[in-house]
């Protein structure tokens, strides 16, 4: 279920570190264009919050969804008082992932993050945050467990139809599943496959990432930054390529699939790609 998702979203991080005024154009034409959900990273601070307040203010009716609010940065306590400020309509548009981030990130204080997000689900539900506006950014088949006991669904990054399927599977049928996928606008394979690769670089320190590739069938070299993985990672090609990939998610069991602009380096560019976001939404809307 989408639940208020629409089919196809985007994913952004300028809309969230960009320019500020260019980001609330942006958001408002994503919004003209058609796409059902707009998703901005929570990242490694604690100012989301106050970044989707400001993506509400720019949009009328779109959904807004956050891939993730980092546990570690954002108070259970804080995101209560936040949700009960806003008006119904408002908490109707939002969808608010959540996650654990990772060991090398966040450092010493890092530990048992399936116990972490449990305890934080209860402080969510203490204050007052709906099982059903909020979703897990959820890799392993433990995480999805809780992910569906305890929220509306799970909210993947950098994963493949596969673990769509597998994700589908363990979520059981009602469960929203809404995975992240990065798009590059290039036909070239070489090309194409270097803007991944810039784009991968950050993430392959990442325990969570790489076990969860390694559980998909994926060798040490492809963890190390295959073209095998990055191939599998991100769309590219012409839009028959494109589309055909969108679809293998929702052929999967996905509700709903966020596509990333992916353009180099993850946050080497953060002016709004905004040529790139009407050619997605020509390609598949």
């Amino acid at each position: 279920m989408a639940r208020g998702l629409g089919r196809i979203g985007i994913w952004s991080i300028e809309l969230r570190f960009g320019d500020p005024i260019e980001a609330g154009r942006a958001a408002a034409e994503l919004e003209a264009l058609g796409f059902g959900a707009i998703w901005v990273p929570g990242a490694m601070d604690d100012r989301i919050l106050a970044d989707v307040d400001r993506l509400l203010d720019a949009t009328l009716a779109v959904a807004i969804g956050t891939g993730i609010i980092n546990v570690w940065k954002v108070a259970a306590a804080d995101v209560g008082r936040w949700w009960q400020t806003l008006p119904a309509e408002r908490q109707a548009r939002l969808m608010l992932g959540f996650g654990v981030s990772h060991g090398p990130a966040i450092g010493a204080q890092y530990g048992r993050p399936l116990a972490t997000m449990a305890a934080y689900l209860d402080g969510l539900d203490a204050a007052g945050v709906p099982a059903e506006r909020r979703c897990l950014a959820a890799l392993g088949p433990k995480m999805l467990d809780l992910a569906r006991e305890r929220t509306a669904g799970a909210h993947p990054y950098l994963v493949t139809a596969r673990h769509t399927a597998e994700a589908r599977d363990r979520l059981g049928p009602g469960a929203l599943l809404a995975p992240e996928q990065g798009v590059i606008l290039e036909s070239d394979p070489a090309r194409a496959r270097a803007i991944g690769r810039a784009a991968l670089s950050s993430y392959l320190n990442f325990p969570n990432y790489l076990n969860n590739w390694r559980r998909l069938g994926y060798s040490e070299e492809d963890v190390a930054g295959s073209d095998r993985l990055i191939d599998d990672l991100f769309l590219w090609g012409d839009r028959d390529r494109i589309a055909a990939g969108v679809q293998a998610h929702f052929d999967a069991g996905a509700d709903h699939v966020c596509l990333q602009l992916i353009r180099g380096a993850v946050g080497s560019d953060m002016a709004m790609p905004i040529e790139g976001w009407r050619t997605l939404a020509k390609m598949l809307l």
